[in-house]
């Protein structure tokens, strides 16, 4: 990154530098200018900044392995194969034969590996089938005009008028806002202004919020551009599978990069457009180590390569609706569902009846109309395991996690209690440890008990749990999903893996539960949040043919929120909470940044962050240090955590307080407490 004269450490604390490996090109310098700019602006150790941005096998001592790189072509068999005449679930295989076909002279072996993480073992498939061959010719690799676009749907006038929109600006940094309800088509919308950018030989980077969009998406992007390279990255892969599209994307091989908020520092050399989808969703904020916003970062790297860049979302974020209307980002809008009309959205009171495990008369009675009518149902509870709380009826006693401030969560079908924020795992007791009572309650539901209650009350239904306990298995929300489509499933329960993204023809009744716990919540961003999650899930119903009817349980029918839900107006609802910000002081209209502080005890984390506060009340500045309060969540793992809010109403004002802040930090408690600075935060 640099050299330097002089150092401050000491002479046996320096490492000689051995041999410097030349087996991967040096990163590009538009990458290392965006690394310094989070480096800077995160206030975070560059060192750090670009290994986080690294695929972790260039993070390793060890220098890559160079393997030369074979090709392949299809047999004299291999060509009397028609792609589309291959099973529906051997998407990964019809993809290599298609891409095959459109190159006969051969493909390097590079370039069909990045077609999809199983392209190596649907390879070996197709070889021993006999359909598919090396090459001792050199391979050919796809030229960048010859574009294949698949047939594109018909567009509706508001999709056409936002394509037209965008494309008037088609060079040159432009911040635009899609903002269009779910099911208006804004996939379709995003196609489009890939393929204008395929056409002009660019590359594109698509950011969706977390792996479990990706592969739909995906498949959507590959059925459309046939012959393109598309490469995905996300967490969920393998070191060698990250690294291979990182390496397809960085030599400009792979023209559609497609991944979570880590692809955001991928090399692009020609990238001429960025797509960030649900630019809404936290998910784009990474929460350890690094904490950049994915989303924001975009925004800076389109302005650095001066390209335009698309956000998109049914709910923008406030910080992002507040620019639109001002004018600083450009703004298309779709107000219709395609092929389909908006789903009605039905409040039923709680306080009026009797529920059954958390289930309402009034739902359960929709649940069997759509069973009678050969439809599907989607009942939403954003919470997973059986039940939340275990208690003893005699005593009040309740499981604990005795590492987190925290209930531990009843599991029943592996008969435990576990802690969803650290792991911890325990059997569930026979009796109460504090009284011996045997009379052992679980109180509130989760989806396994939703699932269960379901499976009671409707004994022929085939009922399908999404959450995460029951997607830990590789490719189980594939086959899951596989089974959705195929009509195998009568009722889905999941959190909110299924709020999102997803496309159900056949679901015409969503359900949801326990959505007022965020009405409680101390968070002044829970409602707009609230509120962005179930337009998500309810846009999960009525997404074919027939209509959708949304059901929401609730002890408060009259709030504003759930009535700005049922007139579809997150615009008028999201200038009502712009309004109280306003008046409040908050972001969008002020910029904070928190110091979050864990030790042994509150008492060390405390006084750490009093001290740091006093240090930075010698610095000239125009900001607010609050006092240090413990977190939300006292004690996380064994740790205990306390939080210190800095506030400042300008951008400029906040990261010069923080610059020289940083230096005046107290260093005695180095070795007894862990903090982290958080720029930007999601959660004060």
């Amino acid at each position: 990154m640099a050299l330097s004269d002089n150092t401050t450490l000491e002479r046996e604390q320096l490492r000689k530098v051995i041999s410097i490996e030349r087996d991967g090109s040096p990163l590009p310098l538009d990458v290392l200018q965006l690394l310094k700019f989070c480096s800077d602006y995160y206030h975070h150790p560059i060192g750090e900044v670009v290994l986080n941005a690294l695929p972790t096998r260039l993070r390793r001592r060890h220098a890559l392995k160079t393997i030369s790189a074979g090709a392949f072509r299809l047999t004299a068999t291999g060509r009397s194969i028609v792609p589309g005449e291959l099973p529906s679930r051997a998407s990964c295989r019809r993809d290599l034969m298609k891409f095959l076909g459109d190159n006969p002279s051969g493909v390097d072996e590079k370039a069909l590996f990045a077609i999809a993480p199983s392209a190596r073992a649907a390879l070996r498939d197709l070889i021993k089938l006999g359909w598919v061959e090396r090459c001792s010719a050199p391979a050919i690799e796809p030229s960048s005009e010859c574009l294949m676009v698949a047939e594109s749907p018909q567009l509706t006038e508001e999709q056409a008028a936002a394509v037209s929109l965008i494309r008037q600006h088609p060079h040159g940094f432009a911040p635009w806002v899609l903002r269009g309800v779910t099911g208006s088509g804004k996939t379709e919308v995003y196609l489009r202004l890939v393929a204008d950018t395929l056409k002009d030989g660019g590359q594109v980077l698509v950011l969706v919020p977390e792996i479990n969009l990706t592969p739909q998406l995906e498949s959507v992007i590959r059925a459309r551009f046939p012959s393109t390279h598309v490469v995905s990255l996300h967490s969920g892969l393998s070191e060698s599978e990250r690294l291979q599209g990182w390496r397809a994307a960085e030599s400009g091989t792979a023209r559609i990069v497609l991944g979570t908020r880590l692809a955001i520092f991928t090399p692009l050399p020609a990238l001429r457009l960025i797509v960030v989808d649900e630019e809404h969703d936290t998910s784009f904020k990474q929460m350890e180590g690094l904490r950049y916003s994915a989303r924001d970062v975009a925004l800076v790297r389109a302005k650095d390569r001066g390209v335009p860049i698309v956000l998109g979302s049914a709910t923008p974020s406030l910080e992002t609706f507040a620019k639109a209307e001002s004018g600083q980002y450009k703004v298309a809008v779709l107000t219709t569902p395609v092929n389909a009309t908006r789903s009605t959205i039905d409040l039923i009171d709680t306080k009026q009846g009797q529920l059954i495990d958390g289930l309402s008369q009034e739902l359960l009675k929709a649940v069997d109309t759509r069973l009678k009518r050969h439809e599907q149902s989607l009942i939403f509870i954003n919470r997973r395991g059986f039940a939340p709380v275990l208690m003893c009826n005699s005593c009040n006693w309740t499981a604990d996690c005795l590492r987190c401030s925290s209930k531990l969560v009843v599991h029943t079908a592996t008969r435990r209690l576990t802690c969803h924020h650290c792991g911890h795992s325990e059997p569930i007791p026979a009796v109460c440890t504090q009284c011996g009572n045997q009379d052992l309650m679980p109180i509130g539901q989760g989806t396994q008990r939703i699932e269960s209650a379901l499976a009671r009350l409707f004994p022929t239904a085939r009922i399908l749990r999404v959450d995460r306990d029951s997607t830990r298995r590789k490719h189980a929300w594939q086959d899951m999903r596989t089974r959705i489509n195929a009509r195998e499933v009568d009722i889905l329960v999941g959190t909110q893996m299924l709020a999102k993204g997803h496309d159900f023809p056949q679901l015409s009744l969503v359900g949801i539960l326990n959505a007022d716990s965020s009405l409680y919540s101390t968070d002044f961003r829970a409602s707009e949040r609230l509120f962005a999650r179930l337009t998500q899930v309810s846009g999960r119903a009525g997404r074919g043919s027939v209509r959708g009817t949304v059901l929401i349980q609730t002890q408060f029918p009259e709030h504003p929120l759930y009535r700005a839900l049922q007139l579809h107006d997150y615009p008028a609802y999201a200038r009502e909470l712009l309004a109280e910000r306003r008046q409040a002081g908050f972001p969008p209209f002020a910029y904070q940044a928190v110091l979050r502080a864990e030790a042994r005890d509150l008492k060390t984390a405390l006084d750490f962050l009093s001290s740091a506060a006093t240090a930075g009340s010698t610095v000239e500045s125009e900001v607010t240090i609050y006092d240090p309060v413990a977190a939300p969540l006292v004690r996380l793992a064994g740790l205990e955590r306390a939080q210190l809010t800095i506030e400042a109403r300008s951008r400029a004002a906040l990261h010069k307080f923080l610059a020289a802040w940083r230096e005046h930090l107290p260093l005695h408690g180095k070795h007894q407490v862990r903090w982290t600075l958080d720029v930007d935060p999601l959660e004060v």
